[in-house]
């Protein structure tokens, strides 16, 4: 699996860097990519975060969403996904900066 960057040149909303998606790259998902993730600049500039692919739905006129993308057992297989889009960004800055 490999994450591909795609930065957000518009700065439009603000705080998001850049989306991300999953490219898997062997087994029964080879060939086929998973979309949706954000890269954001958190709050008061003290780290990144990232979130998932969901979908919005509405209740009552409440706006809610899940996420599409969760742990079956293990909740820290999120943090090893958010890990990974978060390195592939680091890389991704770096790679841009000396070019």
């Amino acid at each position: 699996m490999t994450v591909k960057i795609k930065p957000n040149d518009t700065g439009n909303p603000v705080g998001r860097l850049a989306d991300a998606e999953l490219h898997f790259t062997g087994g029964p998902l080879e060939g086929l990519k998973l979309i949706g993730f954000g890269i954001w600049e958190r709050r008061g500039g003290s780290g990144r975060n990232v979130t998932f692919p969901a979908r919005q739905y509405s209740i009552n006129g409440e706006r809610r969403s899940f996420t599409l993308l969760r742990p079956i057992a293990d909740t820290a297989a999120h943090d090893r996904i958010r890990d990974l889009v978060l390195e592939a960004y680091a890389e991704y800055e770096e790679s841009a900066a000396t070019a």
